[in-house]
C-alpha cells in the first residue's frame, strides 16, 4: 500500500480465475462488468486532510448475486495476505454518537492504533471490512433502528484476524465517510433519503407515467416545492410546449399546448383545467393560487375517452394533498421585494383512525405593483389573493372511499395595465382611473368510489361558482374619457360516473363512463361607459354605458370509453370512443343607459332563447411496444373537437354563432428509463390538422366582437431529459417545438388572406432547464433557465415578442422538519409582452410581464 491507496488487489485475481471456469461467450459478455465491478470493489478508503469517502451508492454499479460471492471469496483471500506478520490490533470498544442527523460509529483501539479499511455494498447494506483487527473479548455489538432511515449497525467478526461494520438502511444503501481518529476509527453514516416515486391517474389509475402511451409531464411534491410552483404559469414554465402568462396584473391567462389555446376566449376552453376533480373553466377564472399539493400532471393531446370533460389540446390536472391518518402540520412564510407576501398553512388528522380523516388548507399571496401611476402619484398592479380548502375522507371498509372537497378564494389582481408597445418605460400610466380586477370563487366535489376485487366504481359530482369585476381605464389618459366596465359570473354543474376494470387487472383494461356538464355563464354588464368630455370627443349625443347583458346556457351529455388488450407481453392494443352532444341558448340585450336618467337606448343587437347544438363521434386508436421494461414506443391517432357556441359580443344574427371545430392528432412516442432510473429520456412527435378553427377578431375600435372559422395545421417535437449523473444532483430538461400556421384563412371582414401566418399565442418552442442539487448535510440549491420563443397576439403576424428566458434561483439549508431559504425570480429583469392589441387602431397596446424579485421563505413540517 503507498499513500493509502493498494497497488495490487487479490480481488482482481479472484475475478480472473473465476472467469476462467466460464465458458467463451459469457466470458465476453461479462468481462466488461467484471473489471468496472473489481475496480470498484477493491477501491480503499482514501485519506484527504483527515477525511475518508465511502464510495456513495450512486457510484457503484449493484453487483450480481454470484459476483457478489466471488467479490467476497477475493477479498478473504486478500485480508489474509494483508495479515501475514503482523499482530492485530485489538478493538476495545464500540461507541455511536448521533450528530445532526448523522451516526457515528466510534471504535476505540489499544494504544490509539489506526486502523484501514475497504468498502462495499449489499443490497441495502453498507459494508465496511477491516483488516488485521480483532473484538477484544470476541465481543460483537449492534443496534437496531439507531437513526431514521436506518435498520441496524453491528460490529462483528469476520474472520479470525478481520471485522467488519455493517450498516443495513431501510430504503436504500446509508451513505457514509470515515474520519481518522487518534483513538482508532470513527464511521460517519446518514440514511439516503429515497427517491420520491412519480405515480399518476392520468389514465384513470395508479401508473408510473413512463408506462403511458401519453405525452405527459408529472411533477411530483417534492419537485413542486423545489421549483416554487403556485401557479399554471408555473405549471407552464416547467413543461414544453405548455405556454401560460397572466395579462400583467390581470386575471386574464393567455395559454396554449402544443399551439392550441385560448385565443378564442368566447368559446369552451381548448385545455380541461382541473383542481381535485372540479373542471376550472373560462380564461379569466382560471389563474387561481395553487398550494398543499401532491402533484401536477399534463397530458398533452386530444383526451376525449377517458376525462369527463372533453379536451381538444390537452389536460393540466392539479391534485392537493389528501387528509393523513396521523397529525400533520405545515407552515410555509415568504417575504420578498415589493412587499411580497406569502403564508401557507395545512393541517391534517384522523378523526377515527384509519375510517374518518380531515384536511385544512388555506394561503395568502400578496404584492405590491411595478407600475407607477404618474397622475395620481401611487404604484399600481398590486395582486393579492386569500384562498382555503376543506377536505373530509371517509374509508368506511378497504372497498369503499367516500371525498368531501371545498374551496373558496378572493383574488384582487389589481387593474389590467395597458401601455402603449413603443412606450419608453412600460412600467409608467399617466391614468386618472387605476380599476381593479376582482374574482371570487367556491367549488364543491363530492367522490364516492369503490374499488372491488371484479371492478372499479367512481361517481364524481361538482359545482363552481365564479364572480368577477374588471373595471378599467380604456383611454390610456389622465382625462376621464372612457371607462371600459365588465361583470361575469358563472355557474358550473358536473356529474361524472365511471366503471372499469379493476386495478390488478393485465391483459385485458376497460373503463367506461358517463358525463353531465351543466353551465350558466351570465354577462353582468359588459361595455364602454363615455363621460360627457369622451362622449363629445367621439361625438355620441350624450354621456352614458353602453353595455350588454347575456345569458349563456350549455348542457353537454357525452358517454366515453377505452379498452386496453395485451395479446403478447410486449404489445398493448388501445381503442376508445366518446360521443357528445351540446346545446347551448342564449338571451342578449344592448342598451346605452343614459348618464343621469333611467333612460336606455337600444344600441345593437338583442335577441332571446336562440339555441344551437352539436353531435360528435371522437374515436382514438393507440398502440405501444415494450423493448424491454425500461423502453417502450408508442403511436396514437385522436380526434380532438371544440364544440361551436354563441359571441355574446356579436352585432348581428349572422356572427351570433360560430361552428365547431375539429381536429385529427396524429402521434408517435418514445419513452425511456437507463442506468437505474438514474436517467429518463421522452420524446414525442405530433401533427394536427384543424378543421373550422375558431378565430376571435376585433372590429374597427379594437373590441374583441367578431368570430370567424380557419384551417390550420401544427407539427412538432417535444423532449424531457432527467438525469441524477452523481448522487444529489439532478438536471431537468424540457424542449418543446411547436409549428402552428394557418392552411386556409381570409379575414372575411377585411379581406386580408393570412395563409402561413402562424396561431396566436402559440410559441414556435418553449425550452425548461434546472440543475439542482441537496446534499445529505442540509444544502439546497437550485437554477432554472425557463425560455419561450417567438408568439404573436393577432392574425396578421404585426404584434409579437421575440424570444426571451428568464433566470429564476434557490439556495438554503433545510432538514426533515424545516427549512430556510433565499431566492430571486426573473434574476436578470427581463422585459417581455404578455399581451398586446391594437386598440384603438391603429395604436398597439400591450401588457408586461412580473419584474424581478428577491425574497426569503421558512418552511416547517410536524
Amino acid at each position: 500500500m503507498q499513500n493509502g491507496v493498494v497497488e495490487e488487489s487479490g480481488v482482481n485475481r479472484g475475478l480472473l480465475c473465476a472467469c476462467c471456469k466460464i465458458s467463451g461467450g459469457s466470458l465476453i459478455s461479462l468481462i466488461g462488468l467484471l473489471i468496472v465491478q473489481s475496480a470498484l470493489a477493491q477501491t480503499v478508503i482514501q485519506n484527504i486532510e483527515g477525511e475518508t469517502k465511502v464510495p456513495h451508492i450512486n457510484d457503484l454499479h449493484r453487483p450480481a448475486s454470484t459476483v457478489q460471492q466471488w467479490l467476497s471469496q477475493a477479498e478473504e483471500a486478500e485480508t489474509g495476505k494483508q495479515e501475514e506478520g503482523a499482530a492485530p490490533v485489538r478493538v476495545t470498544g464500540v461507541r455511536l454518537n448521533s450528530v445532526e442527523g448523522e451516526l457515528r460509529v466510534v471504535l476505540e483501539t489499544d494504544a490509539g492504533k489506526a486502523l484501514q479499511g475497504t468498502a462495499d455494498v449489499n443490497g441495502n447494506t453498507l459494508i465496511v471490512l477491516i483488516p488485521n483487527a480483532q473484538l477484544a473479548d470476541g465481543k460483537e455489538f449492534r443496534q437496531d433502528n439507531p437513526i431514521a432511515g436506518i435498520a441496524s449497525i453491528s460490529v462483528e467478526r469476520s474472520n479470525s484476524n478481520s471485522i467488519q461494520i455493517r450498516i443495513v438502511g431501510i430504503d436504500d444503501v446509508p451513505d457514509g465517510r470515515i474520519v481518522q481518529s487518534q483513538s482508532g476509527l470513527i464511521l460517519s453514516v446518514s440514511a439516503v433519503e429515497p427517491e420520491e416515486e412519480v405515480i399518476v391517474t392520468a389514465q384513470k389509475r395508479p401508473e408510473n407515467p413512463q408506462d403511458i402511451p401519453i405525452s405527459i409531464t408529472a411533477i411530483p411534491r417534492q419537485a413542486i416545492e423545489d421549483a416554487q410552483i403556485d401557479s399554471f404559469s408555473d405549471v407552464a414554465a416547467n413543461t414544453p410546449n405548455f405556454f401560460a402568462l397572466p395579462q400583467g396584473s390581470g386575471n386574464f391567462l393567455n395559454y396554449s399546448i402544443r399551439g392550441l389555446g385560448n385565443s378564442n376566449f368566447a368559446a369552451r376552453d381548448a385545455v380541461g383545467f382541473y383542481i381535485d376533480d372540479v373542471p376550472y373553466d373560462y380564461t379569466s377564472f382560471i389563474d387561481v393560487p395553487l398550494f398543499d399539493l401532491e402533484r401536477v400532471e399534463v397530458l398533452r393531446g386530444p383526451q376525449s375517452t377517458l376525462y369527463g370533460r372533453n379536451s381538444q389540446a390537452g389536460v393540466v390536472n392539479i391534485i392537493s394533498r389528501s387528509p393523513s391518518n396521523d397529525p400533520e402540520v405545515r407552515a410555509l412564510v415568504g417575504y420578498g421585494s415589493s412587499n411580497n407576501r406569502n403564508l401557507q398553512l395545512s393541517l391534517s388528522d384522523a378523526v377515527i383512525p384509519d375510517r374518518l380523516f380531515f384536511r385544512l388548507a388555506g394561503a395568502y399571496i400578496a404584492r405590491d405593483g411595478f407600475t407607477e401611476n404618474t397622475f395620481t402619484n401611487e404604484n399600481v398592479g398590486e395582486k393579492s389573493s386569500l384562498s382555503g380548502r376543506a377536505q373530509i375522507l371517509w374509508t368506511p371498509d378497504q372497498e369503499w372511499s367516500v371525498s368531501f372537497n371545498a374551496n373558496a378564494s378572493y383574488s384582487d389582481h389589481g387593474s389590467t395595465i395597458l401601455v402603449p408597445l413603443n412606450q419608453s418605460d412600460p412600467f409608467k400610466i399617466d391614468y386618472d382611473f387605476n380599476g381593479f380586477d376582482q374574482v371570487s370563487t367556491n367549488t364543491q366535489a363530492l367522490k364516492i368510489a369503490y374499488d372491488g376485487p371484479k371492478f372499479r366504481a367512481t361517481a364524481i359530482t361538482t359545482r363552481r361558482f365564479t364572480f368577477q369585476d374588471n373595471p378599467i381605464d380604456s383611454d390610456f389618459t389622465s382625462l376621464d374619457l372612457i371607462r371600459r366596465k365588465a361583470q361575469f359570473d358563472s355557474t358550473l354543474w358536473s356529474q361524472e360516473l365511471r366503471i372499469q376494470s379493476p386495478e390488478d387487472a393485465n391483459q385485458l383494461r376497460w373503463l367506461f363512463g358517463g358525463y353531465f356538464e351543466s353551465r350558466a355563464f351570465r354577462v353582468l354588464g359588459s361595455g364602454l361607459q363615455f363621460s360627457d368630455l369622451g362622449a363629445a370627443a367621439f361625438g355620441l349625443p350624450f354621456a352614458g354605458f353602453d353595455r350588454a347583458d347575456a345569458d349563456t346556457n350549455q348542457a353537454t351529455y357525452a358517454a366515453f370509453s377505452q379498452v386496453d388488450y395485451t395479446p403478447i407481453q410486449p404489445l398493448t392494443l388501445t381503442a376508445g370512443l366518446r360521443y357528445e352532444s351540446t346545446t347551448s341558448r342564449i338571451t342578449r340585450q344592448r342598451n346605452l343607459e343614459v348618464a343621469g336618467t333611467s333612460l336606455k337606448v337600444p344600441t345593437g343587437l338583442s335577441v332571446s332563447d336562440v339555441e344551437t347544438s352539436d353531435r360528435v363521434w371522437l374515436p382514438r386508436f393507440a398502440a405501444q411496444y415494450r423493448f424491454n421494461p425500461n423502453v417502450s414506443a408508442y403511436g396514437s391517432i385522436t380526434r380532438g373537437y371544440k364544440p361551436g357556441g354563441f359571441n355574446s359580443q356579436a352585432e348581428s344574427l349572422n356572427l351570433l354563432t360560430f361552428a365547431s371545430e375539429t381536429s385529427w392528432n396524429y402521434e408517435l412516442g418514445f419513452k425511456s428509463s437507463w442506468l437505474d432510473d438514474r436517467l429518463t429520456v421522452n420524446l414525442a412527435a405530433f401533427s394536427n390538422h384543424l378543421d373550422n378553427y375558431q378565430v376571435l377578431l376585433p372590429d374597427n375600435t379594437g373590441a374583441f366582437s367578431n368570430v370567424a372559422n380557419a384551417e390550420a395545421r401544427i407539427r412538432g417535437v417535444e423532449l424531457e431529459i432527467k438525469a441524477t449523473p452523481v448522487r444529489g444532483l439532478d438536471v431537468i430538461a424540457g424542449f418543446g417545438y411547436a409549428d402552428a400556421k394557418f392552411t386556409d384563412y381570409t379575414n372575411p371582414f377585411t379581406g386580408q388572406n393570412f395563409n402561413g401566418n402562424r396561431l396566436t399565442l402559440a410559441p414556435n418552442f418553449t425550452y425548461n432547464l434546472a440543475l439542482q442539487y441537496r446534499s445529505v448535510r442540509g444544502i439546497f440549491a437550485r437554477l432554472d433557465l425557463q425560455g419561450v420563443g417567438k408568439y404573436f397576439f393577432d392574425d396578421g403576424n404585426q404584434l409579437k415578442q421575440h424570444p426571451f428566458a428568464l433566470v429564476n434561483a434557490r439556495i438554503g439549508y433545510e432538514n426533515s422538519n424545516w427549512g430556510i431559504y433565499l431566492f430571486a425570480m426573473n434574476l436578470l429583469n427581463t422585459e417581455y409582452v404578455t399581451s398586446a392589441y391594437f386598440f384603438p387602431p391603429p395604436q398597439a397596446v400591450g401588457t408586461y410581464g412580473d419584474r424581478r424579485m428577491f425574497g426569503i421563505q421558512v418552511k416547517a413540517a410536524f
